[in-house]
Formats: structure tokens, C-alpha cells, sequence
């Protein structure tokens, strides 16, 4: 039976079938040999989206306002400080207005309920660039990414995510690798893992597709024989300061090193959503090398900038599968 995602949100992964997340992925890389290739798909002439951001992004944004503008379509981007949402208009108020003059809209904030929110009374589709709970299109790049270097074999493969397995990316991460067949391994402090309830789903998921879930706080017992090893940022955007101390202190030993790749596959490559703190050349890399004395957190600079670091790959891809979204949601 033919996929058809024409006019649906894109809200969070739990929601679409394996079928449909391969659709999303073949859809991904077509448009990524169109551009590679110079060809022009402006599919999408004469429609405009709007994009919504609470929270800043460098990818996110210039991922939907190129992959918009390849499409044919006209982009309105408002920074957190150009809108009345949630301030003088509610989201519900907010979402029926742009709902008449756009086509679409992407949403990256904090709240899945302020996106879902937005979703249920839009008429429009909208897309999920980011929140505190899920973050599904950075998931298709980062599975992109994996099959492009995996001769597009993915299904049994085994996705370990170094670090604090409880944000919004190593959910994700849970979801669609249990979608797709993929093996994903949650290595990190007890206290910091996914809830029990979406370990639960994701394992019946899993099961369903042939693969497993496994939480552990064993780095050689994760990461041997694994095909791709995964961390984040140890403090996401909107957590106060505060919480640096004792996040180095729990998630130090889960720092991805040129050991921990070593006990991975040959072959295993290396994911980061970015930004990385894999050195100081940034404000808040100096500002903590100063104050905890540590010079690299999440990953050494040595795998970010190995052969096996397939960080930039996975980048690019956030444009292909925003595109892939965008257009099948809006087209059909």
C-alpha cells in the first residue's frame, strides 16, 4: 500500500510505523542526489512556511530555511524574541493565525505538549525541530548517516549512546533504532536513563523488529563489537549552570575516548548531534576547562576529528531529511 504522510504533524517517531520511517529515509536520500547533482526540485513553488524557535540552533534553523528554499517555498524565521506566543497570545491562538498564512510550521522549544499544542489547532502540518522530550528529525540524519556507511544494511546493527540516556536525543535514538531494527544500547549512570515506561515500548517495538534494548552502566560491555557510538552535550540548552559539577562528576567515565572506540567493530563511526565540546575554542568550553579544569567532555578531540567521526556527514543530513519531511507532509 502507498505511503501517505499528506497533512500530518511530525511530532515525535513513536507515531510513524517502520514502513513509513523508511519511506522518509529512501525520500532523504533521493532529494540528497538531487542536490548533489544540481538538479532543481522546486516542488513546493508558492507554498511559505514559518519557523518557530524558543530555543536557538545553528543546524535546525539553516536545515529548514535551505531545504524550504530548494523546495520553492518562502521562509518567516522568529527568534524567541519576535512573537507573542505563550506571552501576550496563547499557543492555541498563536497556532490558528499562522495556521491562515502559512503552509507549515516548525516548532523548537522546550514542551512536547507546546508542539502538540500547536499541532491540534494549526490545520496545517507541523514539524518538531526540538524538545525537552523527543527530537525526531535529527534522528532520520543520524540514521541516514548510519546507512550510508553501512551500504544501507542497517537491521542488526548495534547504536550505543554514551552519556545521559534520559534527554530528548537518546530517547529518540531508543525509538527509531527499535523501529528499524538496530540494536541500542543506553550506556551510562543509572540515574540517568530513559524512563521506564518508553524502555518498556521500546522493547516490545524492538522485539517486534528483531532487535533489542539494553540499559547499562558497563562502557566495555556496551561498546564491544558495537557499529556506531553516540553521545550529546552533558548539559542541554535551558538547564542552569549549576548542574555542570555534578554532571562532569557522574558522566566523565561515559566520555567517548580513542579506548572506548577501539573496543567498538572496525568499521564502528562516530555520531554527535552537535554542538560538541571536544575542545575549548568555544565561550563555554574555556569557561569550563577554567573552572573543573576538564579540556574535552562528551567525546576526545582525537575521535571528533578521526576517520571514524562521521559528525559533518550527519550535519548535511539534518537538510536531506527536513526536506524529506517537509515534503512529504505537505505533498503527499
Amino acid at each position: 500500500m502507498p505511503i501517505n504522510l499528506s497533512g500530518r504533524p511530525f511530532l515525535r517517531l513513536l507515531d510513524f510505523s517502520t514502513e513509513e520511517i523508511d519511506y522518509l529515509l529512501k525520500l532523504s536520500k533521493n532529494f540528497k542526489d538531487l542536490k548533489r547533482t544540481g538538479t532543481p526540485h522546486r516542488y513546493l513553488e508558492g507554498k511559505n512556511i514559518v519557523l518557530l524557535f524558543q530555543k536557538t540552533s545553528t543546524r535546525t534553523r539553516c536545515a529548514f530555511e535551505v531545504g524550504a528554499m530548494d523546495l520553492g517555498m518562502g521562509v518567516t524565521y522568529l527568534d524567541p524574541g519576535s512573537s507573542q506566543m505563550g506571552k501576550k497570545e496563547s499557543i492555541e491562538d498563536t497556532a490558528r493565525v499562522l495556521g491562515r498564512f502559512y503552509d507549515g510550521i516548525e516548532f523548537r522549544g522546550f514542551a512536547q505538549t507546546d508542539v502538540e499544542d500547536l499541532a491540534a489547532n494549526a490545520g496545517v502540518p507541523v514539524w518538531n525541530g526540538l524538545t525537552t522530550e523527543w527530537h525526531p528529525t535529527q534522528m532520520l540524519a543520524d540514521i541516514l548517516t548510519v546507512q550510508e556507511n553501512f551500504n544501507y544494511d542497517i537491521k542488526g546493527k548495534t547504536l550505543v549512546f554514551m552519556g545521559d540516556a534520559a534527554n530528548n536525543v537518546a530517547r529518540s535514538l531508543m525509538v527509531v533504532c527499535s523501529k528499524l531494527g538496530m540494536n541500542f544500547v543506553a550506556c551510562g549512570p543509572k540515574e540517568n536513563m530513559p524512563d521506564a515506561e518508553l524502555i518498556e515500548t521500546c522493547t516490545a517495538i524492538a522485539a517486534e523488529n528483531g532487535c533489542t534494548v539494553k540499559c547499562t552502566d558497563d562502557v566495555a560491555e556496551a561498546c564491544t563489537g558495537a557499529h556506531v557510538i553516540y553521545t550529546d552535550v552533558w548539559v542541554s540548552m535551558g538547564e542552569p549552570d549549576e548542574v555542570w559539577a555534578e554532571r562532569i562528576k557522574h558522566l566523565e567515565k561515559f566520555r567517548v575516548t580513542k579506548e572506548v572506540m577501539a573496543m567498538a567493530d572496525p568499521e564502528a563511526i562516530f555520531l554527535h548531534c552537535l554542538p560538541a565540546f571536544h575542545d575549548t575554542n568555544t565561550t563555554i568550553g574555556a569557561d569550563i576547562a577554567e573552572r573543573f579544569g576538564v579540556t574535552e567532555m562528551e567525546v576526545e578531540d582525537e575521535v571528533f576529528e578521526s576517520k571514524q567521526s562521521k559528525v559533518f556527514d550527519e550535519a548535511e543530513n539534518r537538510m536531506h531529511t527536513i526536506k524529506a519531511v517537509m515534503y512529504a507532509t505537505l505533498c503527499g
